[in-house]
């Protein structure tokens, strides 16, 4: 495989930077050119839901390298433009400027985009929290919002949740799943977050969906809940999850569905790469396909690209690994807690304390637990490790 001359990347944001300097650390010396929507330099998305919205952290330092650094990439920043479109088989892109850019290797790195509620009124007071700006605006409503209502208790609902009772807002979390962060976390965990909001004073209402939103004086005023109950809101927090950012890709010809869909070297056509949130790619290991939304995934998917464009021929064959803090916890999962998951504690109890733990269907580990023990979810990952290479070693069998 020859090396390509012109590699463009759309998306400048982690997993855009990360790909680039790690084609630069491997020798990679042609044109490199990054397509960013937004008009920020690449920065991190965990601390806005935390450390940024709480106040602790100056918006600043979300910025993931200072312009001297950028500048040594000697890689080409088109800031402010989105892609509108895609020809595979020519390898261009368009922009919503008019410009289309050639490429030899095309690396699609456009993340996710933020759900929101169908037919939503235009109410002011309505925020979602995914970008720079978006948590500027929300620092702004919650210095002088009475009553908060997050929508939606998954990872970034919880974490806001957490984040304004830090600052003293009383908050209801609001989801129509049984328990929080059900989709990571399965059932008897969800119900430990849930009990963790609870003793810190929020109104925890799941099982229950939304029926609306209503105002005053087109500022919203409250939730109305499926079961008929009003909660009173001057700040509502949209956190009901996000899509895949592939509209622009609808008349590429690549195969899209809930992502868009690799092979398992990320690849999604001849010199068509994807990475991220917005990558659905084929794991060996755990035999079928699928895609991660999580930091950890955008920073190791994107070197497997990047060695992937440089010639390597090993699939990506991760452990999936999120973490999320709230209050005085950090909770870490080290694979997937599958349906059907049956919890073995190792060290502690859930419920009681910090734990570490191990998730297994039929005896064999599929995720290692820790909660507020990180020595005890690193020694629970080697049972998840060997489980997940004895995987990959029959399929290549």
């Amino acid at each position: 495989m020859s090396t390509p001359s012109d590699v463009l990347v759309v998306g400048a944001s982690a997993g855009g930077l990360t790909v680039t300097e790690a084609l630069r650390r491997k020798g990679y010396e042609g044109r490199i050119r990054l397509i960013g929507q937004e008009r920020h330099l690449p920065y991190d998305r965990p601390p806005l839901s935390k450390e940024i919205l709480a106040g602790s952290w100056p918006t600043g330092r979300a910025f993931l390298r200072a312009p001297a650094e950028l500048n040594a990439l000697r890689a080409e920043f088109i800031l402010g433009r989105r892609a509108d479109g895609l020809d595979v088989e020519a390898r261009t892109v368009d922009l919503d400027d008019g410009r289309t850019l050639s490429c030899d290797v095309l690396v699609v790195a456009t993340g996710l985009i933020p759900r929101r509620f169908p037919y939503q009124p235009d109410l002011a007071g309505v925020h979602t929290l995914h970008t720079l700006d978006d948590v500027d605006d929300l620092r702004r409503g919650l210095a002088l919002a009475r009553h908060i209502a997050v929508i939606g208790a998954g990872v970034l609902g919880c974490e806001i949740t957490a984040t304004a009772r830090g600052l003293g807002l009383p908050v209801t979390l609001i989801d129509p799943a049984p328990v929080t962060m059900a989709r990571h976390l399965g059932d008897e965990l969800g119900a430990h977050v849930a009990a963790l909001h609870r003793r810190h004073g929020v109104h925890v209402r799941t099982g229950v969906g939304v029926a609306g939103l209503s105002g005053t004086a087109g500022h919203v005023s409250a939730v109305e809940l499926a079961d008929g109950e009003l909660v009173a809101a001057d700040l509502v927090v949209l956190a009901v999850g996000a899509i895949p950012a592939t509209e622009w890709l609808h008349d590429s010809g690549l195969s899209l569905s809930d992502g868009v869909e690799c092979d398992s070297h990320c690849r999604a056509a001849p010199g068509v790469y994807a990475l991220g949130d917005v990558a659905r790619w084929y794991h060996e290991g755990l035999g079928t396909s699928i895609r991660l939304e999580n930091r950890t995934n955008v920073t190791q998917q994107a070197i497997a690209v990047a060695a992937a464009i440089m010639g390597a021929s090993s699939p990506y064959t991760p452990v999936p690994y999120f973490w999320s803090d709230q209050y005085d916890v950090k909770i870490q999962i080290h694979g997937i807690i599958a349906p059907g998951s049956r919890i073995r504690p190792l060290d502690g109890r859930p419920g009681v304390g910090r734990f570490a733990a191990l998730a297994e269907i039929d005896g064999t580990a599929v995720a290692a637990i820790g909660w507020n023990h990180p020595r005890g979810v690193m020694a629970a990952r080697r049972h998840v490790i060997d489980a997940l290479g004895a995987r990959v070693m029959s399929h290549r069998a």
